[in-house]
């Protein structure tokens, strides 16, 4: 029989993972607790899944995590998993503006220049977008200390709406699929603000950070990509930490309908009319969820109000001779005042080699967008023909795909508008105040790449153990 403080995590995601395998180590090591890991569907990794088919390795959620951002390298040599990592080809990528493809000048940071002679040169500005952006050197510093303003309002104050429009906005909302001028700059890219604060320039703070960083090379010569992934897929991931949980601590096809404090303890209710009782209770699920689960108090009535964006992944894969493409490179983003369905495509067998078995070239394209995503709802026939059109603007595909796969992902971006910092430390404090042992993390939240999501289900177990 079970004995010591009794945990539930609520989600099998990324986080509801990390914060499982964090608590059986400690259980390991003799803490005095027992852990249960519930999950609504049939499978855990939530938005990571993982096709492999025919020598084809398809991620149809997100294909890679930034490697600097090392909680997850680590986590992945603690499940036995460091020798299936790899890094990304590096390759030109490019902006599709109108009907012509535009390479992202070299040394652009996040859209930032901190290179002159490529930003100079680049078609995707015209000369007075050039030198309006130049004006970021002489502008007044346009955020107070610890001040929130959305990011399209920053950037078009510091560098103009042409490099916003063409550069900044396909790079940074393809990241969050979200709408620049109402994302948080607090929320999403903080240490933005830090280099306005410190150097009053962006372009002049971006170029001294460039020239800290190391130089990283691989053991041909070639400059290694940015991003990490597992050989077999990030789905190896997920199932080497799920062989490494206690079996009997893990529930899947479990649905829980609601989470109330009671007294020192908190009940969980589910779909199937039983109840269970924990000490502490972490909830992992997407905001709209976790208030649905704690409807009983007002404490998360930002929840309902937040924004959640829905895209599709759509990944096409041909025999190598029947696509033709005149650039080189890795993929390319869209500026949204093109007229294109697609978002962003990777040219998956350019920046994954162990994604395609020779011979083959994979596509994945991407739809959807915030206050856009009507095109996500349609047939797969519809979805396929409206990608196809945009791709063959740009390059030359010859027939059917040998074959493709669309994932639709309903509501699965949170959108981090101005004053999300905020009001999220207010939920903090009331859960403190008044739900004492509930815990809150994931891609809602804090941060939504793979380790920010990793780094959340940690530290709130930390929390726990420390109490």
């Amino acid at each position: 029989m079970r004995k010591g403080k009794r945990i539930a995590i609520i989600g099998g995601g990324m986080t509801g993972m990390a914060a499982a395998f964090k608590l059986e180590k400690a259980r390991a090591s003799g803490a005095d607790i027992s852990y249960d890991l519930y999950e609504k569907s049939e499978r855990l990794g939530g938005k990571i899944q993982t096709v492999r088919e025919n020598g084809f390795v398809i991620e149809l959620g997100p294909d890679s995590y930034l490697a600097r951002k090392d909680c997850m390298t680590r986590l992945a040599k603690e499940v036995e998993l460091e020798d299936e990592l790899l890094f990304n080809d590096s390759g030109q990528a490019y902006v599709l503006k109108g009907e012509t493809l535009h390479p992202i000048p070299g040394g652009a940071i996040m859209g930032i220049p901190t290179e002159i002679k490529p930003f100079l040169h680049t078609s995707l500005f015209s000369p007075i977008g050039k030198l309006r952006a130049a004006g970021d050197f002489f502008y007044p510093r346009v955020t107070a200390k610890d001040e929130d303003i959305s990011l399209g309002h920053f950037f078009r104050l510091r560098l103009g709406n042409e490099v916003v429009d063409n550069l900044i906005e396909p790079l940074l909302s393809g990241i969050y699929a979200g709408n620049l001028d109402k994302l948080s700059l607090k929320a999403t890219f903080p240490q933005f603000l830090q280099v306005e604060q410190k150097h009053g320039s962006l372009i002049r703070g971006m170029k001294g950070a460039k020239g800290k960083q190391p130089n990283s090379q691989s053991e041909a010569g070639k400059s290694k990509g940015m991003f990490l992934s597992f050989r077999r897929g990030l789905q190896s991931f997920i199932d080497a930490i799920e062989a490494k949980l206690d079996p009997s601590s893990v529930h899947k096809s479990s649905e829980l309908t609601k989470v109330v404090k009671q007294e020192n303890h908190f009940q969980l209710s589910f779909a199937t009319g039983e109840n269970a009782i924990y000490d502490a209770v972490i909830v992992t699920t997407p905001p709209m969820v976790t208030a649905n689960l704690l409807m009983d108090y007002p404490y998360f009535n930002y929840f309902h109000e937040m924004e959640s964006t829905t895209v599709a992944t759509v990944a096409l894969a041909y025999k190598k001779d029947k696509v033709t493409c005149p650039y080189e490179g890795t993929g390319f983003v869209v500026s949204k005042k093109s007229n294109h369905t697609i978002t962003a495509c990777t040219w998956t067998h350019n920046k994954w080699q162990h994604a395609t078995p020779e011979g083959y070239a994979l596509l994945r394209a991407y739809v959807g967008r915030a206050g856009d995503s009507a095109i996500v709802s349609r047939s797969d026939e519809e979805i396929l023909r409206a990608v196809l059109y945009d791709l063959k603007q740009i390059m030359t595909i010859e027939g059917d795909p040998e074959f493709f796969i669309i994932k639709r992902w309903p509501s699965s971006m949170p959108q981090y508008n101005v004053g999300h910092t905020y009001k999220i430390a207010k939920v903090k404090e009331d859960i403190v105040r008044n739900l004492p042992g509930l815990y809150l993390a994931g891609a809602g939240y804090d941060g939504i790449g793979l380790p920010d999501c990793i780094s959340q289900g940690e530290a709130v177990v930390e929390q726990i153990l420390n109490r």
